[in-house]
Parts: structure tokens; sequence; C-alpha cells
């Protein structure tokens, strides 16, 4: 950092610095054209984004925050030392497939600050970057203070996380963090209020990853109608026939992973209310896209139609900060006088600040290039050259009438082929895990009973979840499983062992044991239903009843301890120990 000034400083602090780098406060000056009374602009003008950097940043800083607390909550129960898919067994399985050491080769494979860390305690690693992680976005949220540095930062340790996460990390795609890095100040500077000269106007890195993003990644996840992107809305088109017929709808809000209160009265809408719904998806994934490059009114219709999207998906599931994280670079759509709302007016206000430089660069002012913007386009160049390259078969990809999608292209994750719900399904079954403490898991008088998840449809009586943006991993990969067999999904073997533990660490991530307070099942198993939401009016929603449900047969049969020592131990999983 440069020693001729402070390493930090906040939103308050004036902007002025951005021309010369000299500290101290602003001069006074008078109120003049634009200005009320108390001297704070009273209208600011178009096609600056001083004011939009802040923004863009603290959402940006709150996505990453949520990302983090998940991952703190739940990764020692998903791949910490006695985890389902112990990420230290990865690691080894992938040191293993390259003979033993950790080599360039190694590290591109799987790129994680982990290789540089003891194994000895994997809990406390995956904490210790949770809590990094946690640090640094809650300092950008609160204090809007931020640099290229601490966004990249933030960036590596959710890739370190995410490399390592396995099939628990498949949703949300994790490269889409990066473009933050465009519209900060260099390493001289930690304040996203303080402007840097040489910072475009326009934030063109921004706008172009607003684009990217919808046409190659669509991180929303929001089920049939995910992101507002050309990408999805050629999966779509050419994937499911329901697609084409405008029927997707009809099954979306009861087949999405984890369905919400909303999404129970949205399913019974009437059947145009559908046709309609899909055929608004078809325009704002296939056209709107476009509407960015098209000038600053339709640029900013463009955002609003992409943030009211994603609203829409957000109240009508539980998909993860999926779609938070896709209204991020729309915000770069909205410039300085159409965002001057969301902050206050007063004496030495950041609308005051900002209608100072406009009215500098209006009469032409130059600031000298420093260090710090020398760096700052360099790292720009570098990172537009990187994605360019990069996008070369994802591009290729997208054009291809065989294209393929939830793909990463390389190890950094920067740009990639995610694409929701290519493919709907049309009705909806459930794992639903039981034990009994029978000893005879075939006598007829044996009593099963339920484990209950936290969001995943269960009990038939209780209200679906709402909690966008945070994310039940465990309940969305059995979503998943519930499609797929046991064989696909070796884990679920794994959680039944725990269960047969009374694991403490495994039952956090349930919201009902059934075994609690007394000794663990002798047997437990897996039993496959399939549910359907009830109708509203209808005797079983007279009954109290969200859903109903039907046994389509077993999961996966009954288990002792007995039955998985052999099971566990050739998979390298920890036994688990009887509480």
């Amino acid at each position: 950092m440069r020693s001729d000034g402070p390493a930090m400083a906040t939103p308050e602090e004036p902007l002025r610095r951005r021309k010369a780098g000299v500290a101290g406060p602003a001069p006074e000056s008078s109120p003049g054209p634009g200005r009320d009374p108390a001297g704070c602009p009273a209208r600011l003008r178009a096609g600056t984004f001083w004011l939009t950097r802040i923004v863009l940043l603290k959402a940006l800083a709150f996505v990453y925050f949520v990302a983090f607390l998940v991952a703190f909550h739940q990764n020692k129960q998903l791949i910490g030392d006695r985890g389902l898919l112990p990420c230290r067994v990865y690691l080894r399985s992938v040191q293993q497939h390259f003979r033993g050491q950790v080599s360039w080769e190694t590290v591109s494979y799987a790129p994680t600050v982990l290789w540089l860390l003891d194994w000895s305690h994997m809990d406390f690693n995956l904490d210790a970057l949770a809590l990094l992680g946690l640090g640094i976005s809650s300092f950008i949220l609160v204090s809007g203070c931020a640099n290229m540095v601490l966004m990249a930062a933030l960036w590596v340790l959710y890739m370190s996380l995410v490399n390592v996460g396995q099939i628990w990390m498949g949703v949300p795609a994790s490269g889409d963090g990066l473009p933050g890095d465009f519209p900060v100040p260099s390493l001289d500077s930690v304040s996203i209020a303080q402007g840097d000269p040489h910072v475009p106007d326009r934030p063109v890195g921004l706008s172009v990853a607003d684009f990217q993003n919808h046409a190659r990644s669509g991180p929303s996840g929001g089920g049939s109608h995910s992101s507002l992107s050309p990408r999805q809305g050629l999966i779509k088109i050419r994937g499911d026939q329901c697609w084409r017929n405008l029927t997707c709808m009809d099954f979306h809000y009861e087949t999405q992973p984890l369905p919400n209160p909303m999404a129970y009265f949205l399913h019974h809408s009437p059947w145009w209310f559908h046709r309609f719904e899909t055929l608004s998806n078809h325009f704002l994934e296939l056209v709107v896209p476009f509407f960015v490059f098209l000038g600053r009114q339709m640029c900013i219709l463009h955002g609003a139609l992409q943030i009211l999207f994603q609203m829409v998906l957000i109240i009508s599931g539980n998909l993860s900060f999926l779609n938070w994280l896709t209204i991020v670079p729309s915000l770069a759509c909205f410039d300085d006088a159409t965002l001057g709302f969301l902050f206050p007016s007063g004496p030495g206000c950041l609308k005051d600040q900002v209608l100072r430089m406009q009215e500098e660069e209006a009469r032409g002012a130059r600031a000298p290039w420093t260090h710090g913007s020398v760096a700052r386009h360099t790292v720009n160049l570098a990172l537009g050259v990187l994605v360019a390259w990069l996008s070369i078969p994802v591009v290729l990809n997208l054009l291809s009438p065989q294209q393929v999608m939830n793909s990463s292209f390389n190890p950094l994750r920067i740009v990639n082929t995610y694409g929701a719900f290519g493919s709907i399904t049309k009705e909806r079954t459930e794992v639903i895990l039981q034990g009994t403490a029978s000893p005879n898991a075939s006598a007829p008088d044996a009593k099963w009973e339920d484990y209950e998840f936290k969001c995943k449809p269960g009990d038939l009586k209780r209200r679906p979840c709402l909690i966008s943006p945070y994310h039940h991993r465990l309940d969305w990969l059995m979503w998943f499983a519930a499609f797929q067999t046991y064989e696909h999904n070796e884990w679920i073997i794994h959680l039944a062992g725990k269960l047969l533990a009374n694991d403490a660490q495994a039952l956090s991530l349930l919201a009902l044991n059934p075994f609690a307070g007394r000794a663990p099942p002798r047997w437990v198993r897996g039993e496959h239903y399939r549910y359907k939401f009830s109708r509203p009016g209808g005797t079983h929603a007279a009954e109290g009843k969200w859903w109903i449900r039907k046994r389509l047969g077993p999961y996966f049969p009954p288990l002792s301890f007995q039955d998985l020592k052999g099971y566990f131990r050739s998979r390298e999983w920890p036994y688990p120990k009887p509480e």
C-alpha cells in the first residue's frame, strides 16, 4: 500500500482523492446549479456509476456472507473429518491419481488452499476458511469498503471450498463472484465510494459480466425459469417438449427441489396462467438479455426485468442464494441517476460528492495516472483476456445443437455451462428414512419411525419451508437421490450408518430424530414415495395436509451396523460410534 495516505477509507470520506490523491477534507463550495440549499445534488446526471459500485459490491458481499454462513454451518457434517463425503479422502484420491505428488497438475485439478494446510484437523481448516470469508464479507457489507485484494480473497476462499465440496457444492456455481473485482479500487485504497479516475465511467466489465452471466452460467437455479439468459432459453427450447408446448409450469412448482408455501398456491393456478408464465420465460431468456447493448434506457429496462424476474423466482421457491447472485451483475445496468434515490441527502453526502465529480468531468478535468491505476488496468486487461479465452469452448457449446449443461470447462470455474432445468420432472418422489428399535426388521409388528429433514417434504402436515437465500445442501441432494438409486448416491448409505449411531453431527442437519433421548435404532431403511400437493379446499387440505403421498416401494433395504462395516472400510469412511 502507499505510504502517503491511509490504508482504509469509509464511504463517507469525500471522493475528492480520486483526482489528485490529496488527503484532507474537501474544499467548501457554495450551492451551484442543480443543488439544493444544503449543497446536495438535486438531480444526478446519467452516465456515471460511482454509487452503482457501492450498491453492487454490498449486494455481492451479502451473497458471499450467506454462502460462507451455509458453509460454516454445514461443511463439517458434509465434508469434514467425519462428514458424509470427507474432503480428506477426496484430496487423497486426487493426489494418488497424480502418483502421490502435490504437483501443479494436482493443484490445477482441484485448486484449493487446503493443499497448503495440515489435513489432520480438516474441520478446523474448513471452519477457518468459512469464518475468514464471513469476516471479509461482513466487513464489506457493513462498512462499504473493498478493494481488488479483498474481493479476490473472497473468491479464492469460496473456490477453495467448492473444489473439495464434491456433489454438495454442485449448486451454486462458484465463479460468479469474480466480476466483483472490476469496479473497485486497486491496492492503494479500500473505499468503494472513493472514485478511481481511471476506472471507466461505465463499468464495462460488469456489463459484459451481466450478459455473460445470463448467456453462459445463468446461476439462478430458478427451476423452470431460472436465469435471464439466451443459454437458459436455448437449453429449454432444445430440451423438454413441455417447454415447446407451454406445459412445463403445470409441474414445476410441485416438483422443484424445495417448494415453499407460495409454490403450493401457484401450482393450483389456472392453466392459462401457466401458459403465460412459460411464454414470459421464453421472452425473458431469449430476447431481453440483448437489451443490455441497446442504449441506456433499454439497459435499465433489462436490469429492471431481470431483477423482477429473479424476485418472482425467490418468492416461488427455495432456490438457495442463486437468484440473489443473478441480481448482482444486473445492478450494473443502473447508473448513478437511477440509483440516487437509495442514498440520503445532506451536507457532505455521497450524492453531493458524485455531482462534484460529474461537474469536474464535464469540464474535461483529467487526473494523473497513479501506480494503483496502472495496476487496475493491467489486472482488468488480464482478466478480460482470460475470460475471453476460457469462454471460447462455452460459446461453441452454446451454438452447438448438442450443447451440454452443468459442466465446467476449466478448474477455476470462471466460466461454465450451468443451465437449470432443461427438462422438468413430471412427478415428485421422495426418499423417507425410517428407523426401528425392533430386533427383527421383518417382523409385522416392527414400528418404523420417520426422520424429518429441515426443508424437504416429509410429514404431510408440515408447511413447506421458507428459507431463501439460505440453503440446506443435504435436503437439496435428497431431491436428486429420489429419482436415482442409492447406488448412484452412496453418501445416503453413509447417512444411514450415522443414524444407526445417533451421530449428533449428522443429526444436526435434520429437523427431527425420532430416537432422540433413547437408544439408537437397530435398523434403518429408505422408503420411496410419490408426493403430490393436496387440493385447496379438498378433504386432505381440510385435515391440515399440504401433501398426499403413495408408497412406491423400498429405496434401500433395512440396514444394521453389521451390514455396513465392510462398506465403510472399503470407502475409507470413519466408522460411526454409537452415542
